[in-house]
C-alpha cells in the first residue's frame, strides 16, 4: 500500500515537474522567438524627442513658436521630486524596485479580467514598458505586442538607469491639448513652470496619461477630478505626501487654463504674423520641414517688436485709405442664424468660431460683432470680447454714409444713408471704437472691413541686412500669403536707378545730357510709343533731372545708349532679378519681381556698393545651445580691446563683395535724394535726415511703389491688387506708398538715428546747373545749382547729348519743368551771369550722341 502510494504521489511529481519543465520551455521558446527580430533598444539612449523650435526678437522676446508636437524638453534631474511621484503613484507605483515588469501587476489584471468574464481588461504595463511602446513598438493591444515589452523592458533596464526611463517617458507621454511631456502640458493646464505646481495640479497632470482624449478638465471635469483625487490618495499612501496634505488638497477645485482659472500662455505671444511665418518657410527650406518643426531650435529674428507694429499700421492705413475711397462695401460674407441672435450665449459661441481677422489694430483694435437688429437708422450689434451695456451698442447711420453695397451680382446699391443700406440683420462685421483725439474717449463703433487692395512692406539695415521689420499683407489672419517675399510685381520706374547705375558705371555722370523726346519702336505687337507720365517731351534733360522726374523716354534712350545686356547684368547682380529679359520695355520695370529683392538691392545703393544678403535670422542654434547658423560673417577686429577710446566704435573689417564702385553708388545716392527733396516723391517725404528714393507707377498703375533709404534703413512700400488691375486715376507710388514710408521711417529715425550719406574718397565736386547741366563756378548759388561729385582724374564732358540712336525732331525745349515764358538767370562757369529761357533750341548741339 505505501509502494503504490508512494508510486502514485511520484507518478503525479513527475507529470507536475515535466508539465512545468514543457510550460517553462514554451515560455522561453516564446520568448525567443519574438526577441529574435525586435528593434534594438540601445537608440534610445541617444533619443531625441521632438521639440517646439521658438523665435525670439532682437531683444529676447518670444514672438512665436512651431512644433507638430508641443513639447519642451526637461531632463529628470530637473523634474520636480513632486512631479515624479505623482506619475508614478498614478502608473507604476513599484517603479524603483521591479527589473522592468511587474509579475505581481500582470497577475493582478488577469485575475481582475476572468473574474470579471473580459469585461474589465485593465493594463499592467510598468513605466518602462509604456517608454517600450511609445518608442519602439505600436500601441495595438495584442499579446504578441505585450511580450515584446516585457522582454524590451527587460533589456532597457539593464542598459538605462531608472532616471533615464522615468526622462523618456515624461518628456515623451501625450497629456492631451497637443502637449507632449509633463513641462508643455503645465503650461497648457495651468500656465505654470513644473516647480510651480501644487500636489494636485502634478496629481492632475499625472491622470491624463490614463485617456487624454477623454479627460477634457471641462467637458470632463467629473471624471478628471475623480482621478485626480485617486492619484493624491496614491501618493498619500507611497508616502509621497502626507495624510493631512492629501486631505485639503482632495478638496481643491478643479481649476485650469481652459476652464479660465487661469491665463493662458499663448497670451504672452504676440498673434503670428507675417514675419515669423516667412522665418517658418526660409528655415524649413534650408534645413528641412521636419528638423525645423520637432527640432527644439531657439531662433533670434532680426525683428524690432515695435517697428513690426509701426510697420504694420502704416500699411494698413494706406490701404484702408485707399479702400475707403472707394466708397465700396462688402462686408465679411459671413452670417450668423436668425435663430441664436435671441440668446446671447447662442450668438457669442457661435461668432467665435466664425473665421474673420481679429488681429487687425488700426485706430483701436478690431472685433468680430454681429448685427442683433435693425433700426430706422442704426443698427444694433454684439461684439466679441465686449460685454453687453444697457440698451446695446450701435452704430450710427453716419457711419454708413460713406459706402455703397456690392450686391451678390456684382453691382452697387445706392449710397447709404441708414446703416441698414450697408447690413442685414445676422451680418458678421469688424468693427472698431472711435474715441476723440483729444483724451481718448469713446465717440462710436464704427464699421470696417478689409481692404480688397493688398500690399507689402520691408525695412532693413543697409549694413548687415538684418530685416527689422515686414508687413506682407493688410492681416495674416485674413491670408498668409505674404506680399513682401512672395508676390511677384512689375516695380515699374523704381526700377530706373538700375539703368541709370548701369549709365554711371559705363562712363556717363549725373550732368551728362540725353533726349527727352518721342519714341517710335516697331515690335512683333506693333509700334510701341512710350511716353512720360504727364504726356509732354523736355528736350535734352541731365540725367539727375530723369531720375528725379521719373522720366521713361530718358530712361529708354539711356538704356540703349548703355544696352540692355549691360543693365540686365546690373540688375542680376544686385539680386533684383536671376534672369532679366533684354527688352527695352524692361528698363521702366516690365519685369517682374518682389519687394523683398528691390529692397535688398536698395541698400547696396546706401551702403556704399557693397554685397548685403537680407536676413530674418541672426542665429539658429539646436536644442543643445550649438549655433549651427549666423548671418553677420564680418569680423570685429578689436571688440575684445578695453582700450578703445569712448569716441571710437570697434573697428568691423568687412570682406563682403563690392558690386558697384563706391564714387558710382554715391552719384546714384545724391540723384536719388532729389527724387525726395524736388522730384516725384517731394509731396510726401518729409524726414529730418538725408534720404533718398524713388516712386514707382507702373501702367494704369496697376502697381504702386516707393522704394527709399538713409544712411543706415532701407524701406519699401508696394501696393496693388492680388490679381492686377488698375487702380485709378490720381494714384502714385509717391502719394500711395510714400505715406507708409514717411510714417515708418519717422519712428525708425527716433530709434536708430540717421546722418549724411557716406562720402567715399576719391573724388571731387563740380557744380552744375541741373536744368542744363551746364558747368557752373565753384561760388554758383541758387536753386538751380547742384554740386556733383565726378572721380579725380576724369575730367566731365560737358554739352554732349545721347539719344540712344533714336530719331528727333528740332528745336526741341532745353528743359520744361514748370510752364512759364519767363526766363532763368544763372552763373556760367566764366562768372558771368546768362538768361537761359524755357524756349532754348539746340544750336549747335550734336544729335547724334556717342556710342
Amino acid at each position: 500500500m505505501l509502494r503504490f502510494i508512494t508510486s502514485f504521489f511520484g507518478t503525479i511529481f513527475t507529470f507536475l515537474t515535466m508539465g512545468l519543465a514543457v510550460v517553462a520551455l514554451s515560455i522561453g521558446g516564446i520568448f525567443w522567438v519574438y526577441g529574435q527580430e525586435l528593434p534594438s533598444h540601445e537608440s534610445l539612449a541617444q533619443y531625441k524627442p521632438p521639440t517646439i523650435s521658438r523665435i525670439y526678437s532682437g531683444e529676447g522676446e518670444i514672438i512665436d513658436e512651431f512644433a507638430k508636437e508641443r513639447r519642451l524638453f526637461v531632463p529628470a534631474d530637473e523634474i520636480p521630486d513632486l512631479v515624479k511621484q505623482a506619475f508614478i503613484s498614478a502608473e507604476d507605483k513599484n517603479f524603483y524596485e521591479h527589473g522592468g515588469y511587474d509579475a505581481r501587476g500582470i497577475l493582478a489584471a488577469a485575475f481582475e479580467a476572468v473574474q470579471s468574464r473580459g469585461e474589465t481588461v485593465r493594463g499592467a504595463s510598468t513605466i518602462t514598458q509604456q517608454v517600450m511602446k511609445n518608442f519602439l513598438l505600436s500601441g495595438d493591444k495584442k499579446l504578441e505586442r505585450k511580450i515584446k515589452e516585457i522582454i524590451l523592458a527587460t533589456r532597457v533596464e539593464e542598459t538605462l538607469s531608472k532616471d533615464q526611463i522615468l526622462e523618456l517617458y515624461m518628456n515623451e507621454i501625450f497629456l492631451g491639448q497637443n502637449s507632449y511631456g509633463v513641462a508643455a502640458a503645465a503650461q497648457t493646464y495651468f500656465n505654470k513652470t513644473l516647480d510651480e505646481l501644487a500636489p494636485h495640479e502634478a496629481a492632475t497632470l499625472a491622470s491624463m496619461p490614463k485617456a487624454p482624449g477623454r479627460f477634457h478638465p471641462v467637458r470632463n471635469m467629473a471624471r478628471v477630478q475623480s482621478r485626480r483625487d485617486f492619484v493624491l490618495k496614491e501618493m498619500s499612501e507611497n508616502g509621497y505626501i502626507t495624510e493631512a496634505v492629501y486631505l485639503t488638497e482632495k478638496e481643491l477645485p478643479l481649476r485650469s487654463v481652459q476652464n479660465g482659472d487661469f491665463e493662458s500662455y499663448k497670451v504672452a505671444l504676440p498673434p503670428r504674423d507675417y514675419f515669423s511665418d516667412e522665418i517658418r518657410r526660409q528655415l524649413s527650406r534650408d534645413f528641412g520641414e521636419d528638423e525645423f518643426f520637432s527640432g527644439g531650435m531657439t531662433v533670434r529674428a532680426t525683428e524690432d517688436p515695435e517697428l513690426q507694429q509701426v510697420a504694420a499700421k502704416a500699411l494698413r492705413r494706406a490701404l484702408e485709405k485707399y479702400d475707403r475711397s472707394q466708397g465700396i462695401w462688402r462686408g465679411t460674407k459671413f452670417t450668423l442664424p436668425e435663430e441664436v441672435l435671441e440668446d446671447e450665449a447662442a450668438w457669442r459661441e457661435a461668432l467665435q468660431d466664425v473665421e474673420v481677422p481679429r488681429d487687425v489694430d488700426l485706430g483701436s483694435q478690431w472685433h468680430p460683432a454681429v448685427v442683433l437688429a435693425l433700426g430706422a437708422n442704426d443698427a444694433r450689434i454684439g461684439i466679441e470680447g465686449i460685454d453687453e451695456v444697457e440698451g446695446g451698442h450701435w452704430v450710427p447711420a453716419k457711419d454708413a454714409q460713406w459706402a455703397r453695397k456690392r450686391q451678390s451680382d456684382g453691382t452697387l446699391g445706392r449710397k447709404a444713408k441708414v446703416a441698414a443700406d450697408l447690413v442685414s440683420k445676422g451680418d458678421v462685421v469688424l468693427v472698431r471704437a472711435m474715441t476723440k483725439d483729444s483724451d481718448g474717449s469713446f465717440v462710436r463703433w464704427t464699421l470696417r472691413q478689409v481692404p480688397e487692395v493688398q500690399g507689402g512692406f520691408m525695412a532693413m539695415d543697409v549694413n548687415n541686412g538684418r530685416v527689422i521689420a515686414m508687413q506682407g499683407g493688410f492681416s495674416y489672419q485674413d491670408t498668409v500669403f505674404n506680399r513682401a517675399t512672395q508676390a511677384k510685381r512689375q516695380p515699374g520706374s523704381s526700377f530706373k536707378p538700375f539703368v541709370y547705375a548701369s549709365a554711371l558705371d559705363s562712363g556717363y555722370s549725373p550732368a551728362s545730357i540725353v533726349i527727352d523726346a518721342p519714341i517710335e519702336i516697331d515690335t512683333p505687337q506693333g509700334v510701341w510709343r512710350p511716353k512720360n507720365s504727364t504726356n509732354k517731351f523736355y528736350g535734352p534733360t541731365p540725367m539727375r533731372t530723369g531720375i528725379e522726374m521719373s522720366r521713361n523716354l530718358m530712361t529708354i534712350r539711356l538704356a540703349q545708349e548703355v544696352g540692355m545686356s549691360t543693365v540686365a547684368r546690373y540688375a542680376e547682380r544686385f539680386g533684383v532679378y536671376e534672369n532679366m529679359g533684354q527688352f527695352l520695355a524692361n528698363s521702366l520695370g516690365a519685369d517682374e519681381t518682389t519687394l523683398y529683392q528691390m529692397v535688398a538691392a536698395y541698400a547696396m545703393f546706401a551702403n556704399g556698393g557693397e554685397r548685403v544678403e537680407p536676413t530674418l535670422v541672426d542665429r539658429v542654434q539646436d536644442r543643445y545651445g550649438k549655433t549651427i547658423y549666423r548671418h553677420d560673417q564680418r569680423d570685429c577686429a578689436d571688440c575684445a580691446d578695453p582700450n578703445i577710446p569712448e569716441t571710437r566704435s570697434p573697428r568691423i573689417v568687412t570682406n563682403r563683395e563690392q558690386v558697384m564702385d563706391p564714387i558710382t553708388a554715391y552719384q546714384l545716392t545724391s540723384m536719388m535724394q532729389g527724387v525726395v527733396t524736388r522730384g516725384t516723391a517731394s509731396s510726401q517725404i518729409k524726414l529730418p535726415v538725408p534720404v533718398a528714393g524713388k516712386t514707382g507707377t507702373t501702367n494704369e498703375a496697376k502697381d504702386v511703389w516707393f522704394v527709399g533709404f538713409t544712411s543706415n534703413i532701407a524701406a519699401g512700400c508696394y501696393i496693388g491688387h492680388d490679381r492686377p488691375r488698375p487702380l485709378g486715376r490720381g494714384t502714385y507710388g509717391g502719394t500711395t506708398c510714400g505715406p507708409v514710408f514717411q510714417e515708418f521711417m519717422e519712428e525708425a529715425i527716433k530709434k536708430y538715428g540717421g546722418g549724411q550719406f557716406r562720402l567715399p574718397p576719391g573724388g571731387h565736386f563740380i557744380k552744375i546747373d541741373r536744368f542744363t547741366g551746364a558747368r557752373l563756378s565753384n561760388d554758383a548759388s541758387g536753386e538751380h545749382v547742384v554740386a556733383e561729385y565726378f572721380r579725380d582724374g576724369e575730367e566731365p564732358v560737358f554739352g554732349v547729348t545721347y539719344d540712344g540712336g533714336f530719331g528727333m525732331g528740332s528745336n526741341l525745349p532745353l528743359f520744361e519743368e514748370v510752364e512759364t515764358s519767363r526766363g532763368r538767370e544763372i552763373t556760367t562757369s566764366t562768372g558771368k551771369k546768362a538768361v537761359v529761357g524755357p524756349k532754348a533750341d539746340f544750336g549747335t548741339v550734336s544729335s547724334g550722341g556717342l556710342y
